[in-house]
């Protein structure tokens, strides 16, 4: 006699058996806006304030200026990294072993960004210093982003993903991650041989993908016939 033959004849229902280990997305979403916080908040940490006995404190804080700007890219690139993976996480139903550690593996290239963005702060002024650290800054930017849809990817070919979701939405969320990863790979490229135009180039893709465009141009179109 099975397990549920005995059920029946005791007047239970038989178990579901679980196809696969899932977790609810709570917990994994947490920890990830921490990292996230965490990671983005050391940024800041890196810019110095000229000690008191400066004489011209404009010009100690101009001098600063590379500092500046790789602030401004690393923030730029966590507050993007941090909405894709909002918006991912917002389409999740549950998540799985392999998710998780997916998502692990992104946060470790996350936490890590602060390293190679002192590393430009540092050596942009020293020639063959800076080619090496803007190329690490672009592959870590690179395996960000490449993590990112591999994780999206994943969940949408696991079903992982909550079923009234609409299949254009998908698409369209798709479309928003995959191509950041062709634009990092010419900017690591245009790095290798001119380092600043590379961090330009950075902060542009950066800038680019924080701007909610259709938005803007819904939102113009709304109030203009409004």
């Amino acid at each position: 006699m099975t397990a549920d033959d005995d059920n029946e004849q005791s007047g239970r229902r038989p178990r579901p058996e679980r196809s696969q280990f899932s977790l609810r997305t709570a917990r994994m979403e947490a920890f990830s806006d921490g990292v996230f916080a965490i990671a983005i908040t050391l940024l800041v940490l890196e810019i110095a304030v000229p000690a008191a006995t400066e004489k011209h404190i404009g010009h100690a804080l101009l001098e600063q200026w590379p500092i500046y700007l790789a602030y401004f890219v690393s923030f730029a690139s966590i507050g993007n990294a941090w909405l894709n993976h909002s918006l991912i996480t917002e389409y999740l139903n549950r998540t799985d072993s392999i998710l998780l550690r997916l998502n692990l593996l992104l946060l470790l290239f996350v936490s890590i960004l602060p390293f190679p963005t002192k590393m430009i702060s540092t050596y942009l002024h020293n020639v063959t210093a800076e080619r090496v650290s803007v190329v690490l800054y672009g592959c870590n930017l690179l395996a960000i982003a490449g993590l990112t849809g591999v994780i999206w990817h994943y969940a949408v070919s696991e079903q992982l993903v909550r079923r009234d979701a609409d299949d254009d939405e998908l698409r369209a969320l798709a479309g928003k991650i995959d191509p950041s990863l062709i634009s990092y790979a010419v900017a690591i490229g245009v790095g290798l041989l001119f380092p600043r135009a590379g961090v330009a180039l950075f902060l542009a893709i950066a800038v680019y993908l924080l701007i909610p465009y259709r938005a803007i141009i819904r939102w113009f179109r709304r109030h203009r016939h409004a």
